[in-house]
This record gives structure tokens, sequence and C-alpha cells, in this order.
């Protein structure tokens, strides 16, 4: 592929190169077969949406898209980005409150959705209105029939107008000025409405990270077709810009999965040869590999035979005949997972190594990779054929990378530059100017340390962000501001802890009640103290995402310790 710095230049070039090969495969019905939408269709679609919605005066929107991983979805992102606007990816999973904020935030005058969101959108369009926003300004495209009480314009009746346009020779769209330094994407980080940082995204930075992650995992390196699953909500930049982009710039064909209970049958029926996922999915995969063993009576022989294997493999014994017969010897694996994927890419929070050395060992390619969203995402990834399976990778080619201040073990924070750098956080110049020096050094807030190889390796966060284990950041701050509006709830300290019963990472609350305030509830002893908060607790988590809510909770009789600025003491 030839080097491209925007994404029209992406688009433009897989659809000349891979033409009616199949870019996407979709279902119009649940459990329904696989359809194909090809390269060539796709380009068509981006041009006569982009057609249509010019000539329909949204030059220059600020456009939301929200809803489910779907091919309309990319099609509105990159109608918007490659030349119309400002294109601002939402989480779909945020109640109406939050939508509401960002919409407000990010100054949006358009949204694109799907119904499954219709009834998040009317509640959020509905609370704007309220605080004297003018929300029926906001012009509304559906996904799907439009409910006639949105008011919204039908996608596809755009894609259908704008194809009469470009017949009768309409082609404004086409030559719509890009500017690959300019802000074109608008990414908010997982915060609530007063906390969440917006990213601004270049197609510089897009591209660039595209290009440099095709250099360490290049999928012609597969045996096989070409063909990824689309899992990860496209609003995270992992999922977008790894896996749509990603798949989009090498020609990989891309199919929907139809939710997380279905992976492993639309693995078989896309004919799945790679796929990019957080660590959670992985690591219930390798799960059932050894649950299963274990039942059979078969996992102390694969034990054995794994070790042999990555014994062979650390010496430099494995060749091609050798990788071939062994995933002969684990079919049955490889069977379970549609018996045709070879590669598999972790990323978004950190692994077990053991999980990749025995998926190496299977005969599968397994890697992991580490980045943050102001950075498009990827800062380091292993090459696929140079794995360290506890490493996060190498930097990226173009990618400088040092450790700040590191420690006697080599430990610091980790500080990158590159193409792929964001612009800046919307609107806050001193947030920018905490993690971004004038000469675009990047401080990500984590430790880590370089081995003699320059392979990074990734220590803890430097600040307090939880990570789970399915790659969501939760900001402590966030849900803390929550519990603090209760009128009966002082203080409170979020953590992560690791579940004894479980194993999983779950959010932790210490409380500092209002004594004063319970007592005057009705809560006079420690049981009806517990009760209230407990009920407290529960209305907080009412306001956020099933992954940000609070499992556990402790009461403290004291207040936390503070700094002299009068900040809770942490740690």
């Amino acid at each position: 592929m030839p080097a491209i710095e925007n994404l029209r230049d992406m688009l433009n070039a897989s659809a000349e190169k891979y033409g009616g090969k199949a870019a996407y495969l979709y279902k119009e019905r649940l459990g329904g077969p696989y359809l194909e939408i090809s390269f060539e269709q796709f380009r068509n679609d981006v041009y006569c949406l982009g057609t249509a919605l010019l000539d329909g005066g949204f030059s220059g929107c600020r456009m939301a898209v929200i809803g489910e991983n779907r091919y309309e979805w990319i099609v509105s992102y990159l109608t918007v980005a490659c030349g119309l606007g400002v294109i601002v990816p939402l989480d779909r999973e945020l109640p109406p409150h939050e939508i509401a904020a960002l919409i407000k935030r990010a100054d949006l005058d358009a949204i694109s959705y799907s119904s499954k969101v219709a009834g998040k959108l009317r509640e959020a369009l509905s609370l704007l209105a309220e605080e004297g926003v003018d929300a029926a300004s906001i012009r509304l495209i559906s996904m799907d029939e439009p409910p006639e009480d949105l008011g919204a314009l039908h996608l596809h009746a755009l894609i259908e107008k704008g194809r009469k346009l470009r017949a009768a020779g309409t082609r404004r769209y086409d030559k719509l000025p890009i500017d690959p330094d300019e802000m074109r994407i608008l990414l908010f980080t997982s915060g609530t409405t007063g906390l969440a940082k917006g990213v601004m995204l270049s197609h510089r930075n897009l591209c660039s990270n595209v290009q440099a992650t095709a250099v360490y995992v290049d999928l012609d390196r597969l045996s096989g077709e070409k063909v990824g699953l689309s899992i990860l909500p496209m609003h995270h930049t992992y999922e977008f810009s790894a896996n749509v982009l990603g798949s989009l710039y090498q020609g990989g064909t891309l199919a929907f999965c139809e939710g997380l209970k279905h992976i492993v049958k639309n693995m078989g029926e896309a004919g799945t040869t790679y796929m990019i996922a957080v660590p959670l999915i992985f690591e219930n995969m390798h799960s059932k590999i050894w649950k299963k063993a274990e039942k059979e009576g078969r996992a102390d022989k694969m034990r054995a035979l794994l070790k042999m294997i990555k014994n062979l493999s650390r010496i430099g014994a494995i060749d091609k005949r050798l990788a071939k017969r062994t995933a002969r010897m684990f079919k049955e694996v490889h069977e379970a997972f549609g018996g045709r994927l070879e590669l598999m890419i972790a990323g978004a929070a950190a692994i077990d190594p053991d999980v990749i050395s025995d998926f190496n060992a299977m005969g599968f390619r397994m890697v992991q990779g580490y980045g943050m969203t102001e950075c498009s995402p990827i800062i380091a990834l292993n090459p696929d054929y140079a794995v360290k399976a506890a490493s996060a990778g190498l930097p990226l080619p173009g990618t400088e990378l040092y450790i700040d201040e590191p420690d006697e073990a080599g430990v610091g924070e980790i500080v990158c530059r590159s193409d792929s750098v964001m612009l800046g956080y919307y609107k806050d110049p001193e947030e920018t100017a905490k993690v971004l020096s004038q000469d675009r050094w990047l401080r990500t807030g984590d430790y880590g340390y370089l081995d003699a190889s320059g392979y990074v390796y990734i220590t803890g966060r430097k600040k307090n962000v939880i990570v789970t284990k399915n790659g969501k950041n939760i900001f402590p701050e966030e849900v803390e501001y929550y519990l603090c509006r209760s009128r009966f709830i002082k203080e409170a300290v979020v953590s992560g802890k690791t579940d004894d019963k479980s194993g999983d990472l779950i959010v932790s609350a210490e409380i500092f009640p209002d004594f004063d305030a319970a007592r005057e509830a009705g809560a006079d002893d420690e049981e009806k103290l517990r009760a209230l908060l407990r009920q407290e607790v529960e209305a907080c988590n009412d306001s956020m995402p099933m992954y940000k809510r609070i499992k556990a909770f402790s009461v403290r009789q004291t207040e936390f310790e503070k700094t002299t600025t009068r900040k809770i003491k942490r740690w």
C-alpha cells in the first residue's frame, strides 16, 4: 500500500486495490447468514452519503455517531471525517444524562444513531431542552427506519439520494479539502460528564498509527483469507483504529459479531483468521480449553507437550513444518475457534503472559500491544514474528519512547512522541499542557521499563485509573463524584480490588458518612447505617454504565487523611 496521510486516501486506495472483495460481513437478522459488502460498494456508499449530506447543508457539521457495531456506523464516521466536518463517537452504554452532557460539550449539531439507542437519545434531548439548549436544532439521522417522534432522516434514503445526485454529475463532496493535521475526530475518554477528556485527533494521527501497526502485524503473513471479527465497541479507538481502519488498510474482511455469546459461532460462520480483542475474551477462551482438557483427562499430556514446544521455540528449533505439526496436534482446539483462526491481538489492558505463550505453542500467533486514546491508540506492539509474551512490545516504527526518571530497577513514567500523538484535549489547554510538551512529547501516566532489546514492559498506572480485564478505564474521581452527591456521604475513596470469589477486578468504595444526616434519617445504628448507604450506592450505580458500578463498600469512622491543600491522600 502507498503512504497515505488522510482517511479518504485510505478509502480510495483500498477500493482500487481490493474492488469487489468483501470488506464487511453483516447479518440482516440475528442468526441469519452473513452477507457481503465490497470495498467498492463501501467507498460508493460513503461518497453517496457525503454528497447527500453536503447537499442538505451538513457542511462543517459536528456529528456524533452512537450505536452498536454495524456497517452504517462506519459509513457515518468516514463520511463526516472525510471532509464534511468533525465526527464524535459516543459510547452507547452511557446513561441519557451523560449523553446529553457530551452533546452539549462537543457542540454537536447532528447525530447518527441506531434504533437501539433511540430511547436514550430521546431522553438526552429532552434533558437538554429542559436546560434551555436548542435541542430541536440538532439534526438526526437514523441508521434504521426513523421513529416518527424524533423526526430523523433515514441514512439509507440519504445514500440513495446521494446516488442520484452523483449520477446527475454532482461531485462536490469528492473534492472537499482535508487538512491532515486538523481536528476531525473528537473522542471522549471513559469519563463522566464533568471529568471526561475530549481527545482531539487528526487524519495524520490515525493514518500514521495504522500504517506503523501494519509493519509489525502484516495480515498478508496469514496463510488463509484475511477475515477479522468486530467484537469491541467501535467508539473505542482501539477497535476502530486497529480493527476497522487496520482491516480497511490491509484489505481484511471484517465480520460484525452478533454479541459476546455468539463469538465462537460467528468465528466459524465468517471463517475468522484474525481477531482483535481485550484480555478478558482471550483469557476466557484459554480457560475453557483447560477446563475441557481437565474434564477429559488430557490436561497433563497437553502441559507436557506445550512445555516441549516452548523449550524448542526458545532455542529456535521450531520451523514451519513443526509449526504445522503443532497445529495438527491441537486440531480440536483450532476447530473450537472456527478452524481457521491464526492470529490473535490483545490490547487495552494487561494480559496473563501464560495465555500468550500457551496459544503460540498451540499453533496460533498471539501478540499484545500497549497504547492509549491520546496516541490513536497504539504506542508499542509485539511484532508477530518476534513475540515476548510478558512484554507490551516494541515502540511502533516512527515512535520515540523513553522512561522518565527511572528508579533503580529502571522503572519510570513512559513518555513518547510520534505522528500518532493527539493534538490536545478539547477546550482544555491546562490539562493538555500537563501531558503534552510544546515539542510534542506525551506523558502517558503509565509506569514501565525497557529491556535490553527495547521491548516495553508495563508495571502499573501512575495515577488512580482502574483498568478492568475487558479494557474499560474507570476513573475513581468519577464514581466518587456521584457518591458524594448524596447528603449522607461526606467523603469517599474508590479503588479497584480483586474479588475473592471470582478473581475479577471490581470497583470498591470506602465511605465516610455524614453521621448527623444519617441519624436524622433514622439510621441510628450500624445495621441501619449500612442499609442506608447501600441504598445510596445503588442510586449512584443507576447513574453509571454497568462496568463502573460499585460492587463492594466499607464504612469508616473518621475522615480521610488530607494533604495541605485538603486533598485526600489515597495511599
